[in-house]
């Protein structure tokens, strides 16, 4: 595997309360325009200057090894992590001289019938430890300045909590991000775990995802029975490592919903212009109930090895594919939809397909019926979707489901990625539509109103929509959340203070599968 180094823009306009942060080759930095070997000193602030090494997304992204078996980071199999917990100090990747951390987003299946019990990768409690990590540890509900959104990336003093909780040091530790029980919903929820220790800056060879839950670990051969048991480690909450010691920026990871104004053709039309914007959700949800794809109920192709997709029937309802109340439902101008489905062998455990089938995607290749598509809900064909050196952008609703398109972009296949944390449910949120208030949810001039930005079709009432938190309409940017959290890691730089912008907590219906 390779760390990939390049340069991406992103446009960011900072003004304000932060006018002391600066722009530096697009990114927001709060050092400074230094490079890391450089010192950045702000003087007067009585705080001591904090070097930073602020990585672009080609910089943080890595490829896979076509054999996952040879990876020691990134995406990992379950033989890797197997000679790992039977030795771990003969064993461990080169670089690593502490602990192996296990986070397992559920325990794992039990059937008392067989039987088996496969609850926890199994801990030796010296220096290997797994314990149970839900996704609601890893997101939280946060502001960016305009609008408060549910399941966004965590903040510091969160981050922090965590690390002491599970004793985690990331300078010499590896980490490990597990789904226990195999589904598409513990990908999601191990990808939330991977995105919000690589967002604070953790070195990606002291981070991995496993390929695979449990059992189907051992259905597979990659590990056996004996490596697993009944109960995980308990949490020490003994942890003394700051994350504000990791001297990286990886902020850029996330995109804003000022960002995607920034990438956005006038049209929706699918143009090359060094970005790639990739919805992750159903093609009835892209579509604003226009198309489906098979699965779907009344669905049945007459080919679905070249086309596995139904225009719906007279009389469909449209509003089935809304989620979680919005006010419209469609996509933003200029996006193209795979869904997130395509990308996982869930007969196997739910484990990523192999990393030919998913280049051969992100090309364009229609694979089983199913490929890349545009606006016109045409498949853009082979050679016609990802550019080499583009940006790639990945949403769906919450962010959950772009998890698994964002790890096939920036963990195997080495892409520079960018997630849009708010997701749809932000996006159809900044619209100058009712809610059930009666209400317009944003007035008519704001400069954040994404519907006009979009395909969308509205809600057929606006009793069907729920009141959002918006708590600006006219804010200057939306890079609250970010500037937060370089604030966070260098307090020097700040002209006014910050603050973390919610409470944690689950989304009640997190994006779905």
């Amino acid at each position: 595997m390779k760390q990939h180094q390049d340069d991406a823009k992103s446009g960011w306009r900072i003004t304000g309360r932060l006018a002391a942060l600066v722009l530096c080759g697009g990114i927001a930095l709060v050092a400074g325009c230094s490079s890391p070997s450089e010192d950045t000193s702000h003087g007067g602030t009585g705080v001591p200057p904090v070097t930073l090494t602020t990585n672009t997304p080609a910089a943080i992204a890595v490829e896979s090894d076509a054999d996952y078996n040879n990876n020691t980071y990134g995406l990992i199999t379950g033989a890797k992590l197997k000679s790992w917990i039977s030795d771990w100090i003969a064993n461990r990747p080169a670089g690593i001289t502490g602990k192996l951390i296990i986070l397992q987003s559920t325990t794992g299946e039990v059937d008392a019938v067989v039987p088996y019990n496969y609850s926890y990768i199994k801990p030796n409690n010296l220096n290997v430890f797994t314990y149970l990590s839900p996704s609601s540890e890893w997101t939280m509900t946060r502001s960016n300045g305009v609008i408060t959104t549910p399941s966004m990336v965590i903040d510091g003093p969160t981050m922090d909590a965590n690390l002491k909780k599970y004793n985690i040091d990331p300078h010499n530790d590896m980490i490990v991000c597990t789904q226990g029980t195999a589904s598409t919903g513990n990908v999601m929820n191990m990808g939330r775990c991977w995105f919000a220790l690589r967002y604070w800056g953790v070195d990606a060879k002291h981070l991995a995802v496993l390929n695979g839950g449990n059992k189907s670990l051992v259905d597979s051969g990659a590990m056996l029975a004996a490596d697993f048991a009944t109960s995980g480690s308990s949490a020490p909450g003994t942890g003394v490592v700051s994350i504000k010691s990791v001297l990286t920026d990886n902020t850029a990871m996330m995109a804003t919903v000022e960002d995607m104004f920034a990438i956005q053709p006038t049209y929706d039309v699918n143009v090359h212009n060094g970005t790639f914007l990739w919805d992750a959700r159903t093609i009835l949800q892209y579509s604003a109930g226009e198309m489906q794809e098979s699965g779907d109920s009344g669905c049945t192709p007459a080919d679905p090895a070249n086309y596995a997709y139904c225009v719906p029937p007279a009389g469909f309802n449209r509003m089935s594919s809304f989620q979680n109340q919005g006010s419209r439902q469609g996509h933003p101008n200029g996006s193209i939809q795979l869904n997130f489905t395509n990308l996982l062998d869930c007969t196997a455990g739910c484990i990523f397909k192999d990393k030919a089938t998913l280049a051969g995607y992100l090309n364009g290749d229609i694979i089983g019926g199913k490929g890349m598509m545009d606006g016109t809900y045409q498949f853009v064909g082979p050679g016609n979707a990802y550019q080499a050196g583009d940006t790639i952008y990945v949403y769906c609703e919450t962010t959950f489901r772009a998890m698994i398109t964002g790890l096939t972009s920036a963990v195997i296949l080495g892409k520079p990625t960018r997630f849009y944390d708010g997701g749809m449910i932000e996006w159809n949120s900044l619209s100058y539509l009712q809610d059930a208030t009666g209400n317009f949810i944003l007035p008519i001039d704001s400069p954040w109103r994404s519907d006009v930005k979009s395909f969308f079709w509205a809600a057929t009432s606006p009793t069907l929509v729920a009141q959002r938190t918006i708590n600006d309409p006219y804010a200057a940017n939306t890079h609250k959340i970010v500037q937060e959290d370089q604030l966070y890691k260098n307090p020097a730089a700040s002209t006014g203070g910050g603050g973390s912008g919610g409470g944690s907590g689950p989304l009640p219906n997190p994006c779905g599968g």
